[in-house]
């Protein structure tokens, strides 16, 4: 609800702040005091194009703020601010503000973070409903017809809403599937080759560090086995190391009694055989560790060496052959297997599909039904507003396929004929502002129960009416302010007369410069204002005995 209004610099406005409270609100005064500039500015802070033309003569810049109590945390306003990156505290009022220079250009505000005037235009449309001749928001647009319909006649599409998602996860499976078994089918060729060389080559996970330690090793043993063999020999030959120590022990063994020293020399040889033979032992089992077969080694190069050109081949590393292999088996077993695949998605998209359209039915049904309803709801407020040669309908067409989406496959737009034979057409094609405005009206008291802004504004709806029309739109207006917050500007006494806040909206001119302003009115001004529309310019005694009697009546 639009609860403060702050102007400065705007056209003959040069200061003026107003508070607006809930329930219907009015705003009087005589032919071009400047209604539509209050209208402008409020317009600005809702996404309206800022005209350097607004701003004041002689000022640098018009300042517009408005301020807005958005009660719900959770709702639309909210989600809104939370995807645009702005933050307002729950329970703080929502201000907008708007700066338009003198010199071309304007910037925008919400709660004091910068904004786009875009942001401003989509919070508009949850802020304020602003209903004339030209307004293209609310009724008017035609896109927000189907929700409205919906609204007023219960309409739960959360079962058309999960089944399109379940059809569009059908298709969009489907499609995946027919590509990727186009994109294989052109490599079948390369593929079904590809398959055949891995699996005959038969790549093992870590199969080439096994073969690179394996190859090394038997490089090395290559190179020493000569070392080993001259080894062995010098140790263990007849003309050998430890051939020769024995025969130093045999000669030692029949003299070692003859001298304590030759027993000690005795026990030294004993024990360098000793260690000389296993010497030998671990020589001898290094060379069998390190034996290898020339054949062997020459077969696990050619080995290796195929591995790594393969993996170059395919552009992995060689331990990703393996994978490799499986993956591209499985690319060719879903392909000589696709078209399997492929029927059995398009049975679950065609099954999904039909599902789609049986929920969507199901709404056409019930729109159906409630534009039944709606249009003897319009009906019946035609005649008191005076458009009772008007008729009203609510035109569901079907979308075409592409169009088709979670709320179903309706067009549903209201359209209207304002005299008898005349075909139907849309509301925008109402050719008079007032009757439009009328329209406007008959369908908000149609539609009074299913929401919409939480500020409402008709401006002029009872141009060129009077007398009991009028007294139809204020009562109408005054039901339809029961539960939210309307502003109206109106020439019509029985209008004003209604309203429970009143604006009077007034020029001044000090001799050089001229003012608008706008002050809240008391029950004596009240009945003074009224009479003056009343009676015109001279306010007589009987226009104020007439205006007591129209504010008694409300």
């Amino acid at each position: 609800m639009l609860t403060a209004l702050s102007i400065r610099d705007v056209v003959l406005i040069e200061a003026l702040d107003l508070d607006f409270s809930a329930g219907l609100g009015v705003l009087t005064g005589e032919t071009g005091a400047g209604k539509s500039i209050l209208l402008d500015a409020l317009g600005l802070t809702l996404g309206a194009r800022g005209d350097s033309a607004l701003v004041r003569h002689g000022r640098p810049q018009a300042l517009v703020t408005a301020s807005f109590d958005t009660p719900h945390a959770d709702g639309p306003i909210a989600a809104l601010l939370a995807d645009n990156g702005l933050e307002v505290e729950p329970g703080e009022p929502l201000i907008v503000r708007r700066i338009v220079k003198a010199d071309g250009g304007s910037r925008a505000f919400v709660n004091d973070q910068p904004a786009s005037a875009g942001l401003l235009r989509e919070l508009g449309t949850h802020l304020v409903e602003i209903h004339g001749q030209h307004d293209d928001r609310g009724l008017l647009n035609a896109r927000g017809h189907r929700a409205l319909l919906d609204a007023f006649g219960r309409i739960d599409t959360a079962s058309a809403q999960t089944a399109y998602r379940a059809w569009r996860a059908a298709e969009d499976a489907l499609a995946s599937a027919q590509t990727e078994l186009d994109t294989q089918a052109r490599d079948q060729e390369w593929l079904e080759h590809a398959v055949a060389e891995l699996r005959a080559f038969g790549p093992e996970e870590g199969e080439e560090e096994i073969l690179a330690t394996r190859r090394a090793g038997m490089q090395r043993g290559e190179k020493i086995a000569g070392d080993l063999q001259a080894i062995a020999d010098l140790l263990e030959g007849s003309d050998g190391g430890l051939a020769r120590l024995r025969q130093a022990a045999r000669v030692l063994e029949r003299v070692s009694e003859d001298h304590e020293a030759l027993g000690q020399a005795l026990e030294a040889i004993d024990r360098a055989i000793i260690e000389g033979a296993e010497a030998q032992e671990k020589v001898d089992e290094a060379a069998a560790a390190l034996a290898f077969d020339p054949s062997q080694l020459e077969a696990d190069e050619t080995r290796l060496f195929d591995l790594r050109a393969l993996a170059r081949k395919h552009r992995v590393q060689p331990d990703g052959l393996a994978a490799l292999a499986q993956e591209l088996g499985e690319r060719l077993e879903r392909l000589e297997s696709g078209g399997a695949g492929i029927a059995a998605l398009e049975r679950a998209q065609a099954a999904a599909a039909k599902a789609y359209e049986t929920a969507a039915d199901a709404l056409t049904k019930a729109r159906t039904a409630a534009a039944t309803r709606l249009d003897a709801a319009v009906k019946t407020e035609l005649a008191p507003l005076k458009l009772d040669a008007a008729r009203f309908r609510t035109a569901i067409a079907p979308l075409a396929r592409d169009a088709w989406g979670p709320s179903g496959r309706d067009r549903v737009e209201f359209e209207i004929s304002t005299n008898p034979g005349a075909p139907f057409a849309a509301l925008t094609k109402i050719a008079s502002g007032g009757e439009l405005s009328r329209f406007i009206l008959a369908l908000k008291v149609a539609l009074a129960e299913e929401g919409g802004a939480a500020t409402m504004i008709f401006d002029e709806i009872d141009r060129g009416v009077g007398g009991a029309v009028a007294s139809a739109i204020g009562e109408r207006l005054s039901r339809l302010a029961g539960g939210t917050q309307l502003l109206v500007v109106t020439h019509s006494p029985q209008v004003a007369a209604r309203g429970r806040h009143h604006l009077l909206i007034a020029k001044s001119h000090d001799g050089t410069v001229t003012r608008t302003g706008v002050h809240a009115l008391g029950e004596a001004e009240r009945r003074e204002e009224i009479a003056r529309m009343l009676s015109g310019a001279t306010v007589t005694d009987e226009a104020r005995a007439q205006a007591e009697r129209l504010l008694e009546a409300t």
